[in-house]
């Protein structure tokens, strides 16, 4: 009898007990993108949530504690019932005015002051105001007052704020040596108030 031997090429290709058709793997990749989240990624979830709204809560508070840093450098104004000082120069005791005096000076020569000299008043508490000025009842700026000064041109010396240096104007007529007062008046006066004066000198420059 004559023995047919098949053909390998054409024996039927059995697959594998543990090969998986692509549809099947496309199916499993789909069933795991679709998976809802388990208890734990929904615990951690929440938790990055609570955390991301508790900065934002933290956020604002940092910056409320930060404004009183920048309102204590905040000017001080002049207000009723307050008891000051004044200064020349940056100074209450020995302060020198500058003037600019040209030619022969006599005891009745006067000039203008040097530019960039100052008047300043300061806030003292009540205990040390033995020789300190005070507000009143309505005051809210104190007017500066050369005693010795002639004939003002332009506006007064005005000073509303504690601790703030203001220019002396230079086309105030001052003497030119000698001793002088300046006067610190608070404004509007009223039957409280009480001024203040810092002796000053006068030094000729420029004779």
């Amino acid at each position: 009898m004559r023995t047919r031997h098949r053909d390998p090429a054409r024996r039927r290709h059995i697959p594998h007990r543990r090969h998986i058709p692509h549809r099947m793997h496309d199916a499993a990749r789909r069933r795991t993108r679709l998976r809802p989240p388990t208890g734990r990624a929904l615990l951690a979830a929440a938790g990055l949530a609570a955390a991301a709204a508790l900065g934002m809560a933290v956020a604002p508070t940092a910056s409320a504690t930060a404004a009183p840093a920048a309102s204590a450098d905040a000017i001080e104004a002049i207000g009723p019932q307050q008891w000051f000082t004044g200064d020349v120069n940056g100074t209450a005791a020995g302060a020198v005015i500058k003037v600019g005096c040209f030619g022969p000076v006599t005891p009745a020569s006067t000039g203008h002051p040097l530019a960039g000299q100052t008047v300043a008043v300061h806030h003292v508490a009540a205990s040390t105001a033995t020789s300190a000025g005070y507000t009143g009842d309505s005051a809210d700026r104190v007017v500066v007052g050369f005693e010795d000064a002639g004939p003002v041109v332009g506006l007064p010396v005005s000073i509303g704020a504690y601790d703030t240096a203001v220019a002396i104007p230079t086309d105030l007529q001052l003497p030119c040596y000698g001793p002088g007062k300046v006067n610190f008046v608070p404004a509007p006066t009223s039957s409280t108030a009480r001024s203040t004066t810092v002796p000053v000198t006068y030094v000729s420059i420029g004779d």
